[in-house]
């Protein structure tokens, strides 16, 4: 049995590390005809626990590669076996929680972009006595659905944050723009957003159509050239923002939310002002020690309150610190 003494140390150690530092499943139902990409579960890691995550991420997905690489890692660190699943359609991703409570897991870590289509399987899992954590998204709606923790970033406060940050870069309207409809997160970050800067607007794009994306961003601003900041809320859109910028010929800076390698790249290029990064390597390993610790010894986290993950702000006064860990999956 892993001590209790040593998991609070691999806990400590990898949490101050980390500071400084999308349908298949089993027996899950394929025949929906998501055009969502999906993605196997990951080998198990083996040990005595098993913990399923769920998200609403896509396969290959930057930011939830990321997420995932924590998961596992804390599953080998912990001696716990770990199982990623991802689908970006709630109907599938409350089916692949259906089919973890079947199976009887140990625990659960789900994200909740749409808390709606996920209340009754996540209900029905805390029902079956399985401990749920939630993370990411979701985060007014995790204890009234009986989870034990949520991880994460308070989006109204990271975009309050983002917003202020550019009203202080001299900037005097903002355009902030959602890439997936339905997404509570996503609309909480631009009304942060509007809240601390002001003068915002907001664009609706489609993450899986990237060229259009980006037309669209282009076309907003070349109708409107009193734009001088464009918020992206995901480092993909980000590049797009970037070079639909260059096109309008606009004079528009660019931020965003969350790394990926290109956007360390136009930090240090000064192409992209600064990222809000909610260090999302932890919201897949800290579930994962909290779930543990729950089990074995009966620990809580966060007294109701949702254990924060960010925001943190990436810009090039940290750029050459942070850039190694987001090279090697961690940020």
């Amino acid at each position: 049995m892993f001590s209790i003494k040593k998991l609070a140390g691999v806990a400590a150690i990898a949490a101050a590390g980390l500071v400084l530092s999308a349908c298949s499943g089993p027996s899950a139902d394929n025949s929906a005809g998501s055009s969502s990409a999906s993605s196997a579960a990951a080998p198990s890691t083996g040990g005595p626990l098993k913990i399923a995550v769920v998200t609403h991420g896509s396969a290959g997905d930057a930011f939830w590669n990321v997420v995932k690489n924590g998961a596992e890692q804390a599953g080998k660190d912990l001696n716990i076996g770990v199982d990623y699943y991802s689908d970006g359609d709630p109907g599938n991703q409350a089916k692949l929680i259906d089919n973890a409570v079947a199976q009887k897991v140990s625990g659960l870590v789900v994200s909740m972009a749409n808390p709606q289509a996920l209340q009754t399987s996540i209900q029905n899992a805390v029902k079956a006595g399985i401990p749920v954590v939630t993370i990411n998204s979701g985060e007014d709606s995790s204890a009234a659905f009986g989870a034990i923790a949520h991880v994460g970033q308070s989006e109204g406060l990271a975009g309050q944050g983002a917003g202020q940050r550019l009203k202080a870069a001299g900037k005097t309207k903002l355009l902030c723009v959602i890439h997936e409809a339905g997404n509570i997160g996503q609309n909480q970050r631009c009304d942060g957003a509007k809240q601390a800067f002001g003068n915002v607007t907001t664009l609706q794009v489609d993450i899986s159509n990237p060229t259009d994306a980006q037309a669209r961003i282009r076309g907003a601003l070349q109708s409107d050239p009193s734009i001088d900041a464009v918020l992206a809320l995901n480092s993909q859109v980000a590049a797009r923002a970037v070079d639909a910028a260059k096109e309008a010929s606009s004079k528009a800076q660019v931020a965003t939310f969350d790394l990926n390698a290109d956007v360390v790249a136009a930090i240090k290029a000064g192409t992209i002002l600064f990222a809000v990064d909610q260090q999302q390597y932890e919201q897949g390993y800290l579930p994962i020690v909290f779930l543990k610790l729950y089990k074995e010894n009966g620990n809580t986290i966060g007294g109701g309150h949702p254990v924060q993950t960010g925001p943190g702000f990436v810009d090039k006064t940290n750029i050459d610190t942070v850039a190694p860990y987001a090279e090697r999956g961690t940020r």
